[in-house]
């Protein structure tokens, strides 16, 4: 059974830092692409950034760019997503995401909350 187990999430202030974890289990973790998902109250999926299954390719929105940092450990099976210079429109329930092979695969998501 596929399982993606988000961790972290918390309150930060504005300018803060904060990182969040992806536990994943059920797959061969190390054979795929894995990717972070946000959903800010109110708005839609967005799509955060990407790793590949090696970890040396990655992507990122723009809103993040710069910013945040997104890298896995493949002996330990979890993603990480590192978060610096946290704005308040970063607020949101942030998402572990794999696509497999029939079916999307997301964790119960972990809230980040932005606020002095």
């Amino acid at each position: 059974e596929v399982q993606l187990v988000e961790s972290g999430g918390g309150l930060v202030q504005p300018g803060g830092s904060l990182r969040i974890s992806c536990a994943a289990s059920g797959f061969a973790f190390s054979e795929y692409a894995m990717d972070w998902v946000r959903q800010a109250p109110g708005k839609g999926l967005e799509w955060v950034s990407a790793i590949n299954y090696g970890g040396d390719t990655t992507n990122y929105a723009d809103s993040v760019k710069g910013r945040f940092t997104i890298s896995r450990d493949n002996a330990k099976n979890t993603l990480y997503l590192e978060m610096n210079s946290l704005k308040p429109e970063d607020m949101a329930v942030y998402y572990c995401h794999w696509m497999g092979k029939a079916v999307d695969y997301w964790g119960l998501g972990t809230q980040v909350t932005v606020s002095s």
